[in-house]
């Protein structure tokens, strides 16, 4: 009797060839035998074999053949879509693969936009330098992340210190301000916390409790009535401030450079400080995988530093 599980066997007969999966992806994206026996260094009767075997294997139509062109059906439309992502995640993870011998790698990074843009990014240049072999795959978010489902190696997370199966290191912390333009604050004549029933209130899409908590703390209560804008990035708020649109309440780091050079002003000499953090996030299964454990040493050393 066979050793191998009977739900092994059952997938193994549905797998269709690498070849095979590869000549129909190629046809399917572009439409035309002849131009995927191009790209894949084929001949055309060899695309057109291996799709026809694909066909019989599979039991179905993935292609109507309408005066020498062909055209996908309803399934071939499917599995075409389906196994184009299949080959470019298995690309991936080979490559992945490969860079647990090699000094390089591909390391799929989630980013919080601004965080990314205005503290992250201008410091990259040091870490490439260091690590050249290592390719960095950015993707912006603003929730929490699924590590699965959105394919990443790590991610810059905002939040608390709790998420089960989830290596966290600290960051920062984070100080929230309030800041205006200096010409909206001579135009709304804002001298105090009770002036800003005067004007617009900027707050973004993830915290929209901000103002209210602020409010709170310096024992005022929360200006309900006043007009707010709600924007889906940090950097969005810093630049309708910066236009005039309505005062900003942002954190401290991601403002330093429009505040020392005059754009912005911080009012009441107040601040926040929030009870969450920032953090570079990752699943423990990750926790050896070189391109991220040479990115997770040098962020920790420029935290340090």
């Amino acid at each position: 009797m066979s050793s191998v599980p009977a739900t092994f066997r059952y997938r193994r007969r549905l797998m269709p060839s690498l070849s095979a999966l590869m000549a129909f992806e190629a046809a399917a994206r572009l439409g035309n035998t002849t131009r995927a026996a191009e790209e894949l260094h084929l001949t055309q009767g060899a695309i057109s074999r291996q799709i026809k075997l694909l066909e019989e294997q599979l039991g179905i139509m993935l292609f109507e053949r309408i005066r020498q062109r062909i055209v996908l059906t309803q399934a071939g439309s499917y599995y075409a879509d389906e196994i184009r992502q299949t080959l470019d995640r298995f690309a991936g993870v080979t490559a992945q693969a490969i860079s647990f011998r090699t000094a390089g790698g591909i390391l799929r990074l989630g980013m919080l936009p601004t965080f990314g843009t205005k503290w992250l990014i201008p410091r990259l240049h040091d870490f490439f330098s260091q690590h050249r072999g290592i390719t960095v795959n950015f993707s912006s978010h603003i929730h929490q992340v699924d590590f699965q489902r959105d394919q990443l190696d790590a991610a810059i997370h905002f939040g608390d210190d709790e998420w089960p199966g989830v290596v966290l290191h600290r960051l920062l912390g984070e100080e929230i301000v309030p800041v205006a333009s200096p010409k909206l604050i001579q135009q709304e004549k804002i001298k105090k916390p009770d002036d800003l029933v005067r004007t617009t209130l900027l707050a973004q899409t993830t915290r929209l409790d901000a103002w209210a908590n602020w409010f709170r703390s310096r024992q005022l209560d929360s200006l309900e009535s006043t007009p707010t804008l709600v924007f889906e990035q940090f950097a969005m708020i810093i630049q309708a401030s910066i236009a005039n649109l309505g005062v900003a309440l942002v954190p401290k780091v991601l403002v330093k450079d429009e505040v020392k050079n005059g754009d912005l002003v911080e009012l009441f000499g107040s601040s926040v400080i929030d009870d969450k953090a920032y953090f570079l996030a990752y699943p423990r299964d990750r926790a050896d995988y070189p391109p991220l454990v040479a990115f997770r040493d040098w962020l920790l050393g420029q935290i340090k530093t």
